[in-house]
């Protein structure tokens, strides 16, 4: 059994990705400076406080898979510049992406980005597989679909609900079914990340304390695959001209060309590129 691997958040970022490769999970410490999780938390905490447990899915499977205490922020490029500038842009993502999924599409995208605040009595989620939002199918064209983060914003403990995480599951057939030995609970200080693919296993714990335990859950895709939070509708136009321009590509405003790639041209405007309509004030 692989074991849970932890780095420095200097260490080298080809030992990192590396690692990710070899057990499909790891965790960074400090990923996240304190300076940048204070600022950020600052940010979310009246957001937090504006929302009600587990708000309104349509799809009563998706409520019961985040559970009923459950408080999400989603949408952050709208409310966090702390989240544009400093989580979405960061390093070690562009470092993953490069290496994980453009060896598969002309460019990567912002899967989903939200914040989950899992109260007291939250109960174990289900082991699962992020990558299985889309068909399995996939898997027999290329070895990588998406790779994702949990970042703790606050101490992650075995009793407040740390994220559980089966290291070397991504290599595992799709039916084989972890045994209890073979969970790692990834127990971390705020600021930092436990960072897997998305053929690792993993599910948050429960929460027995009486505190919230806040993460935030980040996950990238294939540029050509469709997101699972709709970025173009959760950011308005008059905020997207203000982001930086990787930014704006990563939240899907861009143009996905892969037309030499056999990934055709995708999410144009009027046969361009909607980031060129949208610094000249055309969109």
């Amino acid at each position: 059994m692989a074991e849970l691997k932890r780095f420095a958040r200097d260490a080298a970022i080809g030992e990192i990705v590396a690692a990710i490769a070899g057990d499909g999970t790891v965790i960074v410490e400090q990923f996240l400076s304190e300076d940048v999780r204070d600022r950020f938390n600052a940010e979310l905490d009246p957001l937090l406080d504006a929302r009600c447990s587990n708000h309104g899915s349509p799809n009563a499977a998706v409520e019961a898979f985040h559970g009923a205490q459950t408080k999400h922020v989603t949408g952050l490029a709208a409310h966090s510049d702390t989240f544009v500038e400093q989580i979405l842009l960061h390093s070690l993502y562009a470092a993953l992406g490069d290496h994980f999924l453009r060896p598969s599409c002309a460019d990567y995208y912002l899967n989903i980005g939200h914040v989950l605040q899992r109260g007291p009595g939250s109960g174990d989620q289900m082991l699962h597989r992020d990558q299985d939002v889309w068909p399995r199918a996939l898997g027999n064209t290329m070895p990588h679909r998406q790779f994702a983060s949990v970042i703790a914003l606050t101490d992650f403990t075995a009793q407040s609900g740390a994220t559980r995480v089966v290291p070397g599951s991504h290599l595992w057939p799709e039916e084989r079914v972890a045994e209890p030995h073979e969970v790692e609970i990834a127990e971390m200080p705020a600021g930092s990340a436990v960072l897997y693919l998305g053929a690792t296993l993993h599910g948050a714990g429960a929460n027995e304390t009486v505190a919230v335990r806040r993460g935030m859950h980040m996950s990238f895709c294939l540029g050509w695959l469709r997101t699972e939070e709709n970025n173009c509708l959760s950011v308005s136009l008059d905020r997207v001209r203000t982001l930086p321009r990787r930014a704006q590509e990563l939240l899907g405003f861009g143009l996905h060309d892969g037309l030499e790639r056999g990934e055709g041209f995708l999410g144009a405007v009027d046969n361009r590129n909607p980031l060129d309509l949208l610094a000249a004030h055309a969109l």
